[in-house]
């Protein structure tokens, strides 16, 4: 089985910046100030996250209700904006998502720093929703890491997976972070707020410029080879066309 761990923002989609002016009006709400959210990289950062940074460039004391109130309002604010902003879904997304439907081998989920009325929100309105049976938010200030957590307790009671082949797709370090938490495979995209030169460094899997074609984006999923599979295979022949397709694999995935 294998498993892929989605993350949102530069990943799946972008907003146009329509979370900016969402959570200004929120800020302006709860605290009665105005912020400017471009004083905070935000990429990578869960939505309690930027909260409790918001709160502390603004001196503001939140406590545990404020800050949770602050990414409630958020979340209600959001779809009122999302229309306003000129957003897309980047490239080659859409088609790899409707490629795995039906693929019972393939489980997708979400692994996002977005709340789950936030990711609701922002995947019903580019039409992506229905993609996603299920998958693990941000629910409170912890490290993201407890986010990827909760995603693989989640896709392991979905059913029996191999460690070898869960992959999470993320645009930031922190997604890689992510995934060196629970052991997976992550496959770096340049399609948000960090450059392909910034998320080397950090030892992803896979580093790409943007999501490769459908063909090419299975090839690269599929390179690492399923255990149960591998047992049940014959013995003669088992590796005549391994080398060909690790060929395919490292031309098209780089």
């Amino acid at each position: 089985m294998i498993v892929l761990f989605w993350d949102i923002d530069g990943t799946l989609l972008t907003t146009g910046k329509a979370g900016v002016p969402a959570w200004e009006a929120a800020v302006r709400e709860v605290t009665g100030r105005e912020f400017q959210l471009s004083s905070i990289r935000v990429p990578g950062l869960t939505d309690f996250q930027i909260a409790v940074k918001t709160f502390e460039l603004l001196g503001y004391d939140a406590d545990e209700a404020t800050l949770r109130r602050m990414v409630r309002r958020y979340e209600e604010l959001l779809p009122e904006f999302l229309p306003l902003k000129h957003g897309r879904v980047l490239p080659n997304v859409r088609e790899i998502l409707e490629s795995l439907r039906g693929r019972a081998e393939v489980r997708s989920f979400l692994l996002t720093g977005n709340t789950r009325g936030g990711a609701r929100a922002k995947l019903s309105h580019y039409g992506l929703f229905h993609y996603f049976p299920d998958g693990a938010f941000a629910e409170d200030t912890r490290a993201r890491a407890t986010i990827a957590e909760r995603a693989l307790d989640l896709a392991r009671r979905a059913g029996p997976i191999a460690d070898e082949r869960v992959f999470v797709i993320g645009d930031t370090p922190h997604d890689i972070e992510c995934a060196n938490a629970i052991g997976a495979k992550t496959i770096a995209v340049a399609t948000g707020g960090y450059t392909r030169s910034e998320l080397q460094p950090h030892g992803a899997w896979r580093t790409v410029d943007e999501l490769p074609p459908v063909d090419e984006f299975l090839a690269l999923i599929e390179a690492t080879p399923d255990p149960a599979a591998a047992r049940s295979r014959p013995a003669d022949g088992a590796d005549d066309e391994a080398p060909v397709r690790d060929r395919a694999v490292r031309g098209g995935g780089r």
